[in-house]
């Protein structure tokens, strides 16, 4: 299942940075990235309460705020850096760098998650590397 949810991901991000490169035109990118953060808080919190999950919220640990603010700090200044380099770059050289977030993401979970780095991983790696130049080159 978590396969389906990966590819529904990676359609709505597509769509995500389409939709974005037209209604960034000639919109500051911080206020365009404020407007798509209230609609993303929005329907979070709907689905919070669509599915009755409000009452888990006293059950999150300290750690787990604190792990959770940080990665809300990451996408925050992801998103403002993501909407202004859409705003001054062609949105098919911008993705495929912001892409590179999967090579880093493989290093850093090696790094600190102690997950299995292969030669796979490594060869995948490289490959989504040159993919980046080559595209964007």
């Amino acid at each position: 299942m978590w396969l389906v949810f990966a590819l529904l991901s990676a359609v709505f991000a597509a769509l995500t940075s389409i939709l974005a490169k037209v209604g960034i035109e000639g919109v500051n990118s911080n206020l365009a990235t404020a407007v798509r953060t209230v609609v993303v808080v929005a329907m979070a919190w709907g689905m919070v309460f669509l599915t009755h999950a409000q009452s888990g919220i006293a059950d999150i640990s300290k750690k787990s705020w604190l792990f959770l603010i940080l990665s809300g700090l990451a996408t925050g200044a992801s998103w403002l850096c993501y909407y202004r380099a859409l705003q001054l770059g062609e949105a098919s050289k911008v993705v495929p760098i912001d892409k590179l977030s999967v090579v880093i993401t493989i290093v850093l979970a090696f790094i600190f998650l102690h997950e299995d780095f292969t030669g796979r991983s490594l060869i995948g790696c490289i490959m989504i590397g040159a993919g980046t130049l080559i595209m964007v080159l």
